[in-house]
Formats: C-alpha cells, structure tokens, sequence
C-alpha cells in the first residue's frame, strides 16, 4: 500500500515521516522537476510505502510543488492520504483539507501537536469533527511521539476498507453550490474518461485550472457554457470566482470549527515567540544577529567542529594510504598500477571523503535552525532585499554557506520551496570565492603584494559577490516575463529540535552525497590522472609531456588575450578541476619549486597585471568536479552542469580578459 503524506509548512510532517519510516527512508526528484522526493516504508511493515509531498497550502497549482502533489495524486492513486494539519492553528489548515477531500481517495485527517492545544487549555471534539468532515479524525504529537500507533492503525484500516470522505459539498444552497453542480454536470464524462472525481474536475475548471481545462479536452461550446456559470456566480456573490471559492470553503470550515474546537487566547508559546521575536526580528537587530549565528555556524563547520573533524579524516586518508602504498611497494607492484591506486583512487576517495565532515556537520546546525523555526524568520526579514534582484530570503542562507565550500552551499538550496529560486540560486553560488581558492589567492599576494594580501583578499571576494547580484538580476531580467509566483510565508512558535530530525537529516545528506556524488568525482580524479601520467602514445609521460600537459599547450591561445599564455598556467588551472588547491600544487609540481619557493617562481612568470587578471580568472572559472557533481544532482540534467561549466568559464574569460586590458589602459 502507498500513503501520500500531505500537509502544510511546519506542520510537524518531516518529523511524522521520520517517526514511520525511520532509516528507511530514499532521497530522490519527482520525474522531470527539481523537486525532492521522499519515500520510505513504514517500520516493521515493508509492504507500506510513505511517500512524503512537498510542504504545500492550496492545491491551486502556483508552483511546481503544488503541482507534484496534484499530479501524484491524480496518477499514483495512492491506497490512503494521510493529511497532517497544526492543530494549534486548524482553521488555516484545513483549507488544504477540503481541496484533498474534493479528490474522492481514502484519507486520514491527523490533528499533530495536540500536546500544545491541551497545554494551554484547548480541546477538539475529535468525534464530532470527523463526523463533520466524513473522515477519521487522528490526534497525535509527533515531537512527544504520542499517539503514532493508534494512527497508522486508522490509516491502514481506512486503506484496506476504502473508507472514501462522505463529505465533499461545502456550500449551503446559493450561487456557489449552483455554479459547482453545473459545471460538474458538463465536465462528469470528460472526468470520468481520465479516473477525476467530477466534483474536484469541476473546482479546478472554475478556478482556471489550465492543466486540468487541457487534461479534460473540453470543446469550445463546453467551456462558453462553464464560463457563463462562472460569470453568473461572481455577478451574484459580488466577488471573483477564486475568492468565492475560498470563501465557501472558509464558511465550512468556521462553522465545523466552531462546533468542535475550544481555544484560548494566545497561547504560552505564541507568546514566547513574540518575545524571542522583537529581538531576532527587530528592524535594526535581525540582520546583525543573523550574520553573527551564520559567523557561529560558518566558524564552527569550516574551522572548530568541521574542520577538525576533516583534518582528522585527512589524517587517517593519508595513513591509510601510506599503508596501502608501502604495501603495494613490498609487493613490487606495477609502477603504473601503483599511480593508479595511490594517486588515482585514494586521491579520489580522499577528495570525496574530505567534503564528508562538513556536509554533515553544516546539516547538523541547518536542521536546527529550521526545526526551531528561525529559518522563517531569516527568509521573512531578508525577502524585501533578495526580492530587489530576483530571488526570496531563504537563498540568504545558501549563498553565505558558499563561501565556505560550495558543496554543501548547493545542497542547502534544496531548503527553498521556489523551483526557480532554487535554480537562480545554484547558479549564483559559484560567485562566492569559496575556502579552497584562499590558497590560490595566498601564493599570488606573497608574490606580488605581501604587504596588501588582506586587501587583495578583500576585493576579491566583494568581487564575486558584486558579479553575483549583476548576474542575478540579468537572470531576473531574463525572467521578467515569467508568472509572478504568490509568496506565502509562516512563522511559526519557536520550538525545540526534534533530535531524531536532525540525526536523519545528517544521515541522509551524507548518504545522498556519497551515493550520487562519489561516482562522478571519483571518475573524473582517474581521468585526470591518466591524462597527467600518460603521453599520447600511452608511454608513462616524462615531466612536460603528459597528454594533459599536451591540452595545456592546446589552449595556451585562448589564454594568452588574459596575460598568462604559458602551458605551466593553463596545466594547473586544468588541474584545478579536480579541486582548487590543486592549482597551486600542480603549478609547483611544473615550475620544479616547492611552496616556500612558488612565489618568487610566480614573479618571473607574471607581471603584476597579469596576475590580476589570473586572480579574477581563478576566482570565476568553473566550479570544482565536485560542485559540478552536486550542480548535476540537483538541477538533473548532465547538459545544465555542463552550461555551469561553460558560463562559468566564460564569465572568468571576459572579466579576465577587461581587467588585463583596462589595466594596461591604464
């Protein structure tokens, strides 16, 4: 049996989807969009599956989510929906309710944070509401995991017995019920033809539903006569038809609500949210305390906690490899074969294996923010200023992220609930000057100007992110046409973590990365290292004439306009691919210098104002493979991480090429 799990935002889904599945859980995107998907099967039970739909309000299709959860549900028929609402706040959620009710599958109404309602001296007559609503009514709190049993109980039995909502008309006698029951008249064959409810077909043609009014094939004399009922009803009800809609659902859901819910004022925690939130959103205090929590957060992943951790790993990689590399040396191996293991393999174990800590440790403290409820808050303050260049205020988080590694930065975007947010975002992330560049940057200013390096680091990165808000808006720009997508936001009560969430979640990005990522990576450190050991004739390559040394020489023409034609240079940033620091070290390895030699070998191989223009490059070219595998993971498709590469490569290009020349101008 399948389950759909549906809800609103923050209404406890994640935590009730951990709670069913546990570990069983797999990480994937619905066929052809960038949306998660989740599924796992409920425990002990490996013949029911949990699907887990996208955090939605309204199933009017205003974004891709909304429009998985329509499709799914029309397509998949799932054996039961399991619709999880806040019970603190249940008037606004079950608008969503009715919507999925209109669909004619078995479904469970699931009331979660119970706990609290009771808390502050509110009730709900289950009894009485799910004899209102025609569905069983289920209180749980999924935080104190109370009530969970009992629940999956009422969903597989409601499953088994095809328990369908006896209730699906919620309007009183009156221009709305008339305009619904005539519409549901002319579409009932066109609906019935394609497995739709004629009354939920009916709904979606009256709200303008263009996938529904195309998926029905209605002829033109069909939709003048839906058409005329519809303008018949809002000149009746004074008000269009989406909001006359709305409102009689609403007047439905008053009413059942008066009759079974007893509330108080506000309650403890809305009280100690307003609090909380003078301070953490105040006008002049938000954004300080913000970047001060993402200095904490940044700090302790990339330096303390992270950090360490990785620096641990680093070290126990290079045991290891020094084991398997004495090893292979007793054995009298293969030179060739021993290249391949130890500067191949366990370089490409090592690569992968070394983004781990930061990956899990960066999730660690996302989850919490977001399981608290500081997330909203942040995506609230920072949405008038990210709005001004196209994007919303959760792609704050992501982007500053970025400038620690943007890895896990790239990851971090799959937090916004905007497919195309979620799109702009990723490719915005490259112009953060991530870690693994500071090496370059360092080599290059004790070269070139030792007593100015903080200033040169400095205008760097203030360079990535002014070239970030230029190419957002020229994306905004670009995307002026598209439909401007409604923003609905929550903020919710200051909670505590749900510790089991939060070890998930890490469980699950380490696994996702490991999983999709390592194989990418790891096939692109073999081919760079064939490509640096080998000579075109497949003979082991002296010093100089490798085949990746041979493509060095290749394209020494492109470079030369930027002021850097010499093969050494292209060679490293070829090798840079495979991770920036590799530039550094590649470009030592050609010059026959060590590190403490490097920058004076760098003053004899560039001028002052072509290693300004090689500083932008490097600072714009391509991401590193890894980026580029988790740029392929999420946007989907081979062709978009290989664009990423291309523009990239691009920007570096020009910048590059208008600072060489307006410096000589100069």
């Amino acid at each position: 049996m399948i389950f759909a799990l549906i809800g609103n935002q923050n209404c406890g889904k994640t935590t009730l989807f951990n709670l069913l599945t546990g570990s069983n859980q797999h990480v994937g995107n619905f066929p052809g969009v960038t949306v998660e998907q989740k599924s796992g099967a409920v425990r002990g039970m490996d013949d029911c599956l949990v699907v887990d739909l996208p955090g939605i309000y309204s199933l009017r299709p205003y974004s891709s989510e909304e429009v998985v959860t329509r499709d799914f549900l029309l397509n998949s028929k799932p054996d039961a929906i399991i619709n999880i609402i806040d019970a603190t706040n249940i008037e606004r959620s079950l608008y969503l309710s009715l919507q999925l009710m209109e669909m004619h599958i078995p479904m469970v109404l699931v009331l979660n944070m119970m706990d609290e309602v009771i808390g502050n001296g509110g009730s709900i007559d289950i009894k009485l509401l799910s004899q209102k609503l025609g569905i069983p009514v289920a209180p749980i709190s999924a935080a104190n995991n109370t009530g969970i049993d009992q629940m999956l109980e009422t969903v597989i039995d409601t499953a088994q017995k095809r328990i369908y909502p006896s209730v699906t008309d919620f309007c009183e006698p009156g221009p709305v019920h008339r305009c619904i029951h005539a519409v549901a008249l002319q579409v009932e064959d066109h609906a019935a033809r394609e497995g739709m409810p004629a009354r939920f077909a009916a709904t979606k043609v009256i709200e303008n539903d263009t996938d529904i009014v195309k998926r029905l094939a209605l002829n033109q004399n069909e939709l003048e006569l839906i058409e005329h009922s519809a303008a018949e009803m809002e000149q009746e009800c004074g008000m269009d038809r989406n909001a006359a809609m709305a409102d009689m659902r609403y007047n439905f859901i008053e009413q059942a609500c008066r009759d079974t819910v007893i509330r108080v004022g506000e309650s403890k925690e809305f009280q100690r949210s307003l609090r909380i939130d003078r301070v953490l959103t105040g006008r002049y205090t938000a954004l300080p305390i913000f970047l001060g929590v993402m200095l904490l957060i940044f700090w302790l992943t990339f330096g303390l906690i992270g950090g360490t951790l990785a620096d641990w790993l680093a070290v126990g990689i290079d045991m290891l490899t020094a084991f398997i590399d004495r090893g292979l040396t007793n054995y009298g191996i293969n030179p060739v074969v021993h290249s391949m293991i130890i500067d191949g393999i366990c370089t490409g174990v090592g690569s992968v294996l070394s983004f781990l800590p930061l990956i899990v440790v960066l999730f660690f403290f996302l989850s919490i923010l977001e399981d608290t409820g500081y997330m909203a808050r942040v995506a609230f303050f920072m949405d008038k200023p990210m709005r001004k260049i196209g994007l919303s205020g959760r792609s704050i988080a992501p982007m500053i992220i970025g400038f620690g590694c943007s890895v896990p930065a790239i990851m971090a975007s799959r937090t916004l609930s905007s497919r195309r947010d979620r799109i702009v975002t990723i490719l915005l992330i490259p112009y953060m000057s991530c870690s693994a560049k500071i090496p370059v940057y360092a080599i290059f200013a004790a070269a070139f100007c030792p007593d100015y390096a903080a200033i040169v680091m400095m205008i760097l990165y203030v360079s990535g992110i002014l070239l970030g808000i230029i190419a957002a808006l020229l994306l905004k720009k670009l995307g002026a046409k598209e439909v401007t997508v409604p923003f609905i936001m929550e903020l919710p009560n200051y909670r505590m973590p749900s510790s089991k969430s939060v070890l998930l979640l890490m469980w699950s990005k380490a696994k996702d990365f490991l999983e999709r990522a390592f194989t990418v990576i790891f096939v692109a450190t073999l081919i760079i290292w064939f490509l640096q050991t080998f000579d075109l004739h497949l003979n082991v390559a002296i010093a100089g004439d490798s085949i990746l040394a041979r493509i060095g020489r290749w394209l020494v023409p492109l470079f030369t306009p930027l002021g850097f034609g010499d093969w050494r240079i292209v060679t490293s940033l070829i090798a840079g691919f495979t991770a920036k620091e590799a530039l550094v070290s590649t470009m030592g390895v050609l010059l026959g210098t060590g590190m403490a030699d490097l920058p004076a070998a760098l003053s004899s191989l560039f001028t002052p104002l072509s290693a300004a223009s090689m500083l932008v490059f490097t600072l714009l070219y391509t991401p590193c493979v890894a980026t580029i595998a988790v740029i392929r993971q999420e946007l989907g498709t081979r062709r978009a991480a290989i664009g990423v590469v291309i523009m990239q490569c691009g920007v570096a290009w020009v910048m590059a090429w208008l600072v060489y020349h307006i410096g000589g101008l100069l």
